[in-house]
């Protein structure tokens, strides 16, 4: 372990929180309102990060951007020691300052970076692999042949499309000759001149295809050699590979959990079956799984949890300084299901229904299809726990018509949303969707004062596969998300704006609010991107597109109850 099993926990002074009900029941990871315990204890944890100086990592802080800026997801666990004492252990996620093990904060799971291990001495021997395979590409004889192939390659294409050329201004002679003779000449000397034309053009052909053997021959000559170089590579790429995944599954094999029970399983064991197969890349890392696992083998009761991310942004999520947030649901939620087995939890929010109590309001309705404003925590279709829904209560109320979503939005918007009574309506609207012809304009709250005007923002966004469903800018595969927003209002720490979205991607106004190359100001209410509030403060206010049946522009403009 390293160093000393209590140096790991901090108490806290009996003073500080004898007035501190203990929590009844531990956290709900994915999603919560961090302890009382567990904020004083991320408090004292920040202070140690704000004043330490022997950690040597650049966090990004203070306009520190020298080098690489790392920001970091740190977590606090409140525990209960065999002795009754109240404290609290310290982790971070991945590694910091280049290793695995620090005095302030829990141990790995399993340290693949201590001295002699297998990771290492193996991680060595893929070094050298990698290293090997540089060599042969930087070999002289081989970067040589590289280019003398494509070199060769270029001059071969053009002498024979040259040749080509020529071959076609023969044929086009040949024609014009044919034309020439076919009358001024008796039958027995047209036939010999068209014998001795056909001649030139067999020839020809052939002097082509001598031309073509001749080039192919020069470059397999050439591809050959390389071919040689390549299988070398290819052998230690195949080694490399064979070797990585040994690895990774000895890994795989090592990181193993406990439970409260003092069950354990190894990270291969739990994610086996899930629909991964097999676990993602740094799971078992993250800080909870670190926390919990220390507290079980020492025999510590774990009460509350919660995490925080200190530093800078990754480019590519939304993470703010000092913000709570939930553990990850695609890396931990497999492994922490295990490790709180047989724990009572708080209630899994994601099973309440938000918007049971409220109404949905038809704003418009014909044979065609329907408007309605949909309230803020209804879902637009049936759930996979939740069954209310805006499609659920229109089949309620139709009965003899089956409702067809045209759009969606997220269950924390409200506004306008159209749904279909006839698949020719469904179809007919749809297409104006897609096509980008419908005019959408949305009402926001946004959590800071924002000093421009008007403008547009333009950041391609991906879903994360291992933390659905929040969303990632991605400037390699993501998909272009354009957003036009002005201000309408600025109250004394938030401002009011509008926007008009020309692409429909999944969050994309949260997003382009939230993200630092956006507005870098989440919606009031945002709990994936933001902080939570009673609400999300986002509402759709205005549609406008054209009727399936009269062919006319219709619009309608509700405003937001906030």
């Amino acid at each position: 372990m390293g160093n000393n099993t209590h140096n790991r926990i901090s108490y806290f002074s009996d003073k500080l929180i004898n007035d501190i009900a203990l929590p009844e029941r531990f956290t709900f990871p994915f999603f919560y309102e961090p302890h009382s315990l567990t904020k004083i204890a991320a408090a004292k944890l920040q202070h140690y990060l704000e004043t330490q100086t022997e950690l040597d990592h650049n966090f990004g802080l203070n306009g520190n951007q020298d080098g690489l800026a790392i920001g970091k997801m740190f977590g606090v666990l409140v525990v209960q020691d065999t002795e009754g004492k109240i404290g609290y252990l310290s982790a971070f996620s991945g590694k910091l300052a280049g290793s695995n093990d620090h005095v302030k904060f829990v141990p790995p799971v399993f340290d693949m970076l201590v001295e002699n291990s297998f990771f290492l001495k193996e991680q060595e021997i893929i070094n050298t692999i990698n290293t090997q395979v540089s060599k042969i590409w930087s070999d002289g004889e081989y970067e040589h042949l590289r280019h003398d192939l494509k070199q060769l390659f270029a001059q071969s294409e053009q002498e024979l499309a040259e040749f080509k050329k020529q071959l076609k201004n023969n044929k086009e002679t040949r024609k014009k000759l044919r034309e020439q003779h076919k009358h001024t000449l008796n039958q027995d000397n047209y036939a010999q001149f068209e014998a001795n034309l056909i001649r030139h053009s067999l020839h020809d052909k052939h002097q082509l295809n001598v031309l073509t053997q001749k080039w192919k021959q020069h470059l397999e000559e050439v591809r050959g050699k390389i071919a040689q170089f390549e299988a070398g590579i290819e052998t230690l790429k195949n080694e490399r590979r064979e070797r990585s995944a040994a690895l990774q599954q000895q890994l795989f094999e090592q990181y193993v959990f406990l439970n409260k029970d003092g069950e354990s399983k190894s990270l291969q064991e739990i994610f086996s079956t899930t629909i991964y197969g097999k676990p993602p890349s740094a799971a078992g890392e993250c800080a909870t799984p670190k926390l919990l696992q220390f507290a079980f083998a020492n025999g510590y009761k774990p009460l509350a949890m919660a995490e925080f991310w200190w530093g800078a942004a990754p480019k590519s999520e939304i993470k703010k300084h000092k913000q709570f947030y939930p553990a990850c649901t695609g890396k931990c939620k497999p492994i922490l299901g295990h490790m709180l087995k047989g724990m009572q939890i708080d209630e899994d929010p994601f099973l309440q229904n938000p918007g049971e109590s409220s109404k949905l309001e038809i704003i418009f309705e014909d044979q065609y299809f329907v408007v309605v404003n949909k309230p803020a925590g209804l879902l637009s279709v049936p759930g996979v726990n939740i069954q209310d829904s805006v499609y659920s209560r229109l089949k309620l109320t139709w009965q003899t018509i089956e409702p067809l979503i045209i759009h969606r939005l997220d269950m924390g918007t409200s506004g306008l949303l159209v749904v279909a009574k006839t698949p020719e309506a469904h179809k007919h609207i749809q297409r104006q969707f897609l096509k980008r012809t419908v005019s959408k304009r949305y009402t926001a709250i946004l959590s800071k004062v924002i000093d421009q005007a008007e403008g547009e923002i333009d950041l391609p966004l991906r879903g994360d596969f291992y933390n659905r469903p929040r969303q990632l800018v991605c400037f390699e595969s993501g998909k272009r998300s354009v957003t036009r927003w002005k201000l309408v209002e600025r109250q004394e720490a938030t401002t009011k704006v509008h926007f008009w979205p020309l692409t429909g991607r999944t969050h994309q106004l949260r997003m382009h609010s939230a993200h630092e190359l956006g507005l870098n100001a989440p919606i009031v209410g945002d709990d994936l991107y933001g902080t939570s509030a009673e609400r999300l403060y986002l509402h759709a206010a205005y549609l406008e597109f054209v009727h399936p049946s009269t062919n006319e522009k219709i619009s309608f403009d509700i405003a937001e109850d906030f």
